[in-house]
């Protein structure tokens, strides 16, 4: 099985924490949407595990746990 680019993992999270924000206890929820538009903001065709941007390898290991993905 083929590995997902860092870009599909940040749009898998976003689509999630969007799909779940209901799911979520209240004073989480309200920060569903501005997390979800962050980890937009991220996906590019050029991000990698070694992004030069330290900001872009935090929004990748937000979306991994997001998502329970252990790479």
């Amino acid at each position: 099985m083929t590995q997902p680019s860092p870009a599909d993992q940040l749009r898998t999270a976003a689509e999630k924490l969007r799909d779940y924000t209901e799911d979520l206890p209240g004073y989480l929820q309200g920060m569903a949407e501005p997390v979800a538009q962050w980890l937009d903001s991220w996906v590019r065709p050029d991000l990698d595990e070694n992004a030069p941007w330290p900001d872009a390898r935090h929004a990748l290991a937000v979306a991994r746990a997001i998502t329970g993905d252990t790479t």
